[in-house]
């Protein structure tokens, strides 16, 4: 009977598997990278690719958000630190854009085992289109699957990092298409006696399970 290799999975609310690996800024302690920060760890399948050429070079281009939201960047595929080089250099060559985030080198596909990012139904070579959102505490809090024909979606990833770091700091949770600006909505209470206080708030009552309010 063949052995078969386990892929692990992270799951929301792990701590961040820790690896070290080299980099296009040099190697990384991914612990030590992340530390106190919130970060956004992403894979492509390939280098010289050209829907992962739109989609790091929209990471690229959004490299003011992310800082301005606290949040580090790192990519990662399954090539050699040379090809990484090239293909940054090739892109700023052609388009003017500069990859200034890590990117990983996972040639042996450690990194990309570590973080089911390998899936052999759709590849057993190249990195799915993966995206962890990462907490200041090292806490996976989001996870995002692409297949390799699917280009992901910007705006929507910069507004669940929003929509993350804005519940965290208030205590509320987002409703359907939430976006910056709109009414939150307020843990639902656990008490009657919290039941007759929220009925008597100025929260926007939908029920007494269903409140939201502005922040």
């Amino acid at each position: 009977m063949n052995e078969q290799e386990v892929i692990t999975m992270p799951r929301i609310g792990d701590q961040a598997p820790d690896f070290k690996a080299m980099t296009t800024t040099g190697p990384k302690q991914f612990s030590e990278y992340i530390k106190d920060s919130w970060t956004v760890l992403f894979s492509h399948p390939a280098d010289f690719t050209p829907v992962c050429t739109t989609e790091m070079s929209g990471f690229a281009l959004e490299q003011k958000f992310f800082d301005e939201h606290d949040a580090k960047l790192i990519g990662l595929s399954i090539d050699s630190i040379h090809s990484h080089i090239a293909w940054v250099n090739n892109v700023k060559k052609n388009t003017g854009v500069l990859f200034e985030f890590p990117i990983i080198a996972d040639i042996d596909m450690k990194v990309s085992k570590l973080y089911g990012m390998l899936q052999p139904g759709e590849s057993e070579t190249a990195a799915v289109r993966a995206v962890f959102f990462i907490d200041p505490t090292g806490k996976i809090r989001l996870i995002m699957y692409y297949p390799l024909n699917v280009g992901r979606n910007m705006d929507e990833i910069k507004r669940v990092l929003i929509a993350l770091q804005t519940a965290d700091k208030y205590k509320v949770a987002m409703p359907l298409d939430w976006r910056p600006g709109q009414k939150v909505i307020v843990p639902p209470p656990k008490t009657v006696a919290e039941m007759i206080e929220r009925e008597a708030s100025d929260y926007e009552m939908v029920d007494f399970y269903l409140a939201k309010k502005d922040i």
